[in-house]
């Protein structure tokens, strides 16, 4: 059995806890008990994880803040065009490259190739990673209850004729160099796909951390704008969680949606972005009120 990582098992549920309750104005206390913490080790877990107080990052999921970063954040189209942005807000693309397969490579479907793959932790929870060398192939969160034979099982639905190898100790720098804000290396991604969704997909890298587009702004930036509904089942069908950030497409109305790994793990990943990409604020006192 697999087992979610304790943090961010307990940061989830008080994610869930708090949007359902938003507006009863929970108290730290509540949102305490519900991750079964005190109100002290409560709030220093969520800091630690989010860099925000729970309250703040609360702020980031409202409709009001999701509508606001669509009406004047930049669409995918014109982050294309921008140049020298730093820090966290930088192009994606920057940092990761996506090579797409030839249509008669994708339908040998990574034979004579070794797919080695590894169960790692993250701020969201585990995930399975496979990698053909250097080039990470599948990033699949998982969930609490699934075993190795999901996991593979998985792994070959995406690579069928790869040869499956077990090998998280060889693969560990690579995963290291993923969920932080600069990775120490290029990360270099290998997908299969038709040329449509890896046009999507080359989309979503534009995207910048700390900001989202709905799908008819995506849609747009590809160049099919009438073509939402085949945009979004592109996004979908995305092989490589987080890296290639499907999460941040949402709804026009400023709804999140579903995602493939969870509404709740990507209500998390939009908040946990967004308040890295603000400024550092004060720690909340664990005395004051949660939602004053």
């Amino acid at each position: 059995m697999l087992e979610t990582s304790p943090t961010y098992q307990q940061i989830a549920r008080a994610i869930e806890y708090l949007m359902a309750n938003y507006q009863q104005q929970p108290s730290l206390f509540e949102a305490a008990e519900t991750a079964s913490l005190s109100e002290y080790h409560f709030q220093r877990l969520f800091t630690d994880w989010a860099g925000v107080s729970p309250k703040k990052f609360l702020q980031y999921l409202t409709l009001t803040h999701a509508r606001d970063q669509l009406r004047h954040g930049l669409t995918v189209a014109e982050v294309a065009e921008q140049a020298g942005l730093s820090g966290t807000g930088r192009l994606h693309d920057l940092f990761v490259t996506l090579e797409g397969l030839t249509p008669g490579q994708a339908r040998q479907g990574g034979a004579g190739l070794a797919l080695r793959y590894g169960v790692f932790d993250s701020p969201f929870g585990p995930y399975a990673l496979g990698a053909f060398g250097d080039k990470i192939a599948r990033l699949d969160f998982l969930e609490e209850g699934d075993i190795g034979e999901t996991i593979t099982e998985r792994m070959a639905a995406y690579w069928p004729a790869a040869t499956l190898v077990a090998d998280p100790v060889g693969l560990q720098p690579l995963a290291d160099s993923i969920f932080t804000a600069t990775p120490a290396r290029p990360l270099r991604l290998l997908v299969r796909g038709s040329d449509f969704q890896v046009k999507v997909w080359e989309a979503l890298l534009k995207i910048p951390e700390g900001r989202v587009v709905s799908y008819d702004q995506l849609a747009a930036a590809v160049g099919m704008p009438t073509a939402s509904r085949a945009v979004g089942t592109a996004v979908g069908a995305n092989p490589v969680g987080y890296l290639i950030p499907c999460h941040r497409v949402i709804r026009k109305t400023g709804i999140f949606g579903q995602y493939r790994w969870g509404s709740l793990r990507k209500t998390a990943m939009l908040g946990w972005e967004a308040a890295r990409t603000q400024p550092a604020e004060k720690q909340m006192s664990a005395e004051a009120p949660f939602l004053s």
